[in-house]
């Protein structure tokens, strides 16, 4: 008898591990605007869109890393045992 070791990937990634990183973006996106809004009354409303657009920017790729981490931190690999009969 041989004992051979297969390996399985199992993610157990929930909607509860990722639920925090949404309400900030979701935050950020809402007082980017809100601050796009109070500029646009001004005499230079170009200065709206480009802080929007700076904010939306800069923040996007923070929020790419933590949810790259967080599903990397949900990646498990495991060893299942298979015993063979020859």
């Amino acid at each position: 008898m041989a004992n051979k070791s297969n390996y399985s990937i199992r993610c157990d990634l929930t909607f509860g591990d990722i639920y925090v990183q949404i309400l900030a973006w979701m935050g950020v996106i809402f007082v980017s605007l809100a601050a796009g809004l109070g500029l646009m009354g001004s005499s230079r409303p170009i200065y709206a869109l480009v802080g929007v657009g700076l904010i939306l920017v800069l923040s996007l790729p923070f929020l790419l890393f933590a949810f790259v981490t967080t599903l990397l931190n949900n990646i498990k690999l495991e060893s299942e045992e298979v015993i063979d009969f020859d």
